[in-house]
C-alpha cells in the first residue's frame, strides 16, 4: 500500500475479503503449514491471473485463513468475477491430489477501511469476517460437499452483483438472514460453478424458515399469481356455486377430450355420433 494509506485518521473505501479454511482445527502440526501454503498459492495465483497488482492488495495472515483488502482503483466486478473463478479453479487443482480436500469460506463486503502499521480495521472488516465465519456458510460448504462458498453482504449484492457482469450471475446467489454479533443482516450465498444453493434445513437463520422482509413482497406476488392461475383453471364450478367436481387424471396415448354436463341440440361427433340420423340414400 502507498505511504499515505497508513494514516489511521483516513478511511479508504475498499473491498474487504475474509478467507477461512474449513475445519482448520482438524489439521495437525505437520499438515497445517501445508494447508496454509495452499491457501496462499490459491489466492496469489488468482490475483496474478486476474491481473490485480500486488501493490493493490493488503494481505494479513490469520493462522487458518487470510484477511485482505483491495484498493478502490480495482473494479469490484473483477474480484467477484474473474478473480473468484481463478480461485475456484486453482483450489480444485490443489484438491485433486488431496485425500481430504481443502474447503474455503470467502466473505466479501465493501466499505471504509482504516490502515495502520499492524493491519486494517473498521466495520466493513468486521462484517466480511462475520460472513465468512457464519454457521450458514459452514453448513452449506459441508452439505453441498463444495470446495468454495462465497458470502457477500446485502449491500454488495444490490450495488454490484445484481447488475451482473463477466462471470457474475446474480441468479446463482441465494439469500439468507444471519444472526451476527452486531445484529441480524441479510447475506447472499454462492457456490461457484453451481446454481443458486438451497439453504441447509433446520437453521433458524436461513431464509428457508423465515423469509427476510426484503423478499416478502416478491413471495406475496408469486402467491397471488399462483392463486389466480388456480381460479382461472377452476372451470368445473358453475355460477350457482355447485360443489366442485373432483379433478380426474389420465394417461393418454393419442387424442382425447373430456366433457361433462353438456346438452347437445343437434347431432355431434365426439368419437362416436349421438342421436345418429338415418343413413343417407345415394
Amino acid at each position: 500500500m502507498d505511504d499515505d494509506a497508513m494514516d489511521v485518521a483516513e478511511a479508504r473505501y475498499e473491498l474487504v475479503i475474509s478467507v477461512d479454511a474449513r475445519r482448520s482445527g482438524e489439521y495437525d502440526d505437520v499438515d497445517k503449514p501445508r494447508m496454509r501454503a495452499r491457501i496462499y498459492r490459491v489466492l496469489e495465483t488468482a490475483f496474478t491471473h486476474a491481473k490485480v497488482g500486488r501493490d493493490a492488495v493488503h494481505m494479513e495472515d490469520r493462522g487458518d485463513g487470510v484477511l485482505l483488502s483491495v484498493a478502490g482503483r480495482i473494479a469490484v466486478t473483477r474480484l467477484l468475477g474473474l478473480w473468484l473463478v481463478e480461485v475456484h479453479e486453482k483450489l480444485r487443482d490443489e484438491n485433486r491430489a488431496l485425500r481430504v480436500p481443502l474447503g474455503l469460506r470467502v466473505g466479501m463486503h465493501v466499505g471504509p477501511v482504516r490502515h495502520d502499521d499492524r493491519g486494517i480495521s473498521g466495520r466493513a472488516v468486521d462484517l466480511a469476517c462475520r460472513l465468512a465465519d457464519s454457521p450458514v456458510a459452514r453448513r452449506l460448504l459441508d452439505a453441498e460437499r463444495a470446495d468454495l462458498v462465497l458470502v457477500v453482504s446485502d449491500a454488495l449484492y444490490e450495488d454490484v452483483v445484481s447488475s451482473g457482469g463477466k462471470f457474475i450471475e446474480p441468479a446463482h446467489y441465494a439469500l439468507a438472514r444471519l444472526k451476527i454479533k452486531e445484529g441480524d443482516v441479510n447475506a447472499w450465498f454462492h457456490l461457484p460453478g453451481r446454481p443458486a444453493p438451497v439453504m441447509p434445513a433446520g437453521d433458524p437463520a436461513t431464509a428457508a424458515d423465515a423469509p427476510p422482509v426484503a423478499d416478502a413482497s416478491r413471495i406475496a406476488d408469486a402467491s397471488r399469481i399462483a392463486d389466480k392461475r388456480v381460479d382461472d383453471d377452476a372451470t368445473d364450478i358453475d355460477a350457482d356455486d355447485r360443489p366442485r367436481t373432483p379433478r380426474a387424471h389420465y394417461t393418454v396415448h393419442g387424442d382425447m377430450s373430456q366433457h361433462s354436463d353438456n346438452v347437445y341440440q343437434q347431432p355431434v361427433h365426439i368419437g362416436r355420433i349421438t342421436d345418429s340420423p338415418r343413413p343417407r340414400k345415394d
